[in-house]
């Protein structure tokens, strides 16, 4: 039996999978559909003073035939009243006791309205608050959003000032416009945050049309920068997570954002130590249903390793990420091509010998269009085997040199130590 129930800093949902703070939790028939769907929780778009939103609002990134790799969008918070917002989250908690039911607050930095905002959402019956200290435009600019997010002592505070007058688990939402996510990881920490999320969306400008010399998305022939996000996102995530929770003084649990779209997205976040997932932009792209795939194949997935629950695998890869002073140095691998896999078509050459080692030769033979690896100058970068059209046709081996597992920094110390050490 495998049980997919999710508790993050107390608040408990049937299944990893929430939908973040975003358009897809807008509404009160939002959240309760995607919640009939399967979704195990949300977190509404973000509560504040309403605004004025502009149009248009989203532009994407293509590559070749995959539409939105990666989405940017120049929408604000809430448009809608808080009367409205007040009265739909008490609806949805009423009908989905179940759920996890998370309200998304970004206010101006003044300790009382703050109160007033936590109190109001919280007297609706949410399970938790999240903090937006993320949007990277329009909020940002009126001192808002990352504004907060990028200064930890103005994060630590404002976290100060909720954890005073709430009553639910509060989550911190971080952003990835800043140089090291550890410094207002922490400061989330120090003021009482108990738990944080991350990533919220990445600077961006996506793109200009060559013929009116718009940028998008228009906005009567002018546009701003907005926040990135899709499945390009979703290295920038993992990195920023990892460093999260691999830093030895940070305690808080994790909710993963950025770029899930599949089961495997999910579980890649929760081996780095995540508790549960936020999805937004897949959403917008497929809709609510993609949640049976995530359910089905985190399913299986655990049935066929046997794990029982999610904390049997959370975390595991976290002591695999390293600095790069401490990988092994003299740890060897070449690459390897299956003549009987191989279709001739020679990108793996190309590849090389233009944009790596020049480690893959040709037969010079018309009717052997096979090329070779040249092992003794292969450096074994992988290039080829990333470039290969072909699946398992270019394997990456160990070969043993014979030679001690040694670091940079270990060699280092050696050298430091004197000449006959070092050798």
């Amino acid at each position: 039996m495998v049980d997919l129930t999710s508790n993050l800093a107390g608040i408990t949902s049937p299944n990893p999978f929430w939908l973040a703070s975003a358009p897809p939790t807008n509404s009160a028939y939002q959240v309760m559909k995607a919640f009939d769907c399967g979704w195990g929780g949300a977190v509404w778009k973000t509560i504040g003073e309403p605004i004025v939103n502009v149009s248009s609002r989203y532009s994407s990134v293509n590559y070749k035939n995959f539409r939105m790799m990666g989405l940017n969008n120049i929408e604000l918070i809430t448009d809608r009243s808080l009367a409205d917002n007040l009265r739909e989250l008490r609806e949805v908690k009423k009908h989905y006791p179940k759920h996890a039911l998370v309200a998304s607050l970004m206010v101006e930095s003044k300790r009382e309205t703050w109160h007033t905002y936590v109190k109001q959402v919280e007297d609706c019956g949410v399970d938790g608050l999240e903090l937006n200290f993320g949007c990277p435009h329009g909020m940002s600019e009126r001192g808002m959003g990352s504004a907060v997010g990028q200064v930890p002592d103005y994060a630590c505070q404002i976290t100060e000032w909720v954890k005073e007058v709430a009553r639910t688990p509060v989550i911190v939402k971080l952003t990835p416009n800043i140089s090291n996510i550890v410094y207002p990881g922490l400061a989330a920490q120090k003021g009482k945050a108990d738990a944080v999320s991350l990533i919220n969306t990445i600077n961006s400008i996506t793109g200009i049309d060559l013929d009116t010399f718009e940028p998008r998305p228009k906005v009567r022939g002018h546009s701003s920068h907005g926040g990135y996000c899709g499945p390009a996102v979703k290295p920038i995530a993992l990195n920023l997570v990892a460093a999260l929770t691999s830093h030895p003084e940070f305690k808080l649990p994790v909710s993963g954002i950025g770029g899930i779209e599949t089961w495997q997205d999910a579980v890649e976040f929760m081996l780095l130590g995540a508790t549960n997932v936020q999805v937004c932009t897949a959403v917008m792209h497929y809709g609510f249903r993609i949640v049976d795939g995530l359910i089905s194949g985190l399913t299986e997935w655990m049935q066929a390793k046997g794990f029982e629950k999610l904390a049997d695998f959370r975390g595991k890869t976290i002591g695999r990420i390293k600095d790069w002073g401490d990988l092994d140095l003299n740890y060897k691998i070449v690459a390897s091509i299956d003549r009987g896999k191989c279709i001739g078509c020679q990108v793996c050459y190309i590849a090389c010998e233009d944009g790596a080692h020049q480690s893959i030769a040709l037969s010079g033979d018309p009717k052997d269009r096979v090329p070779k690896v040249l092992e003794d100058v292969c450096v074994g970068c992988n290039l080829c085997s990333l470039v290969c059209p072909v699946d398992g046709c270019i394997t990456m081996k160990e070969v043993d040199n014979g030679r001690p597992s040694v670091s940079w920094r270990q060699y280092q110390a050696k050298l430091a130590a004197g000449p006959a050490a070092a050798h």
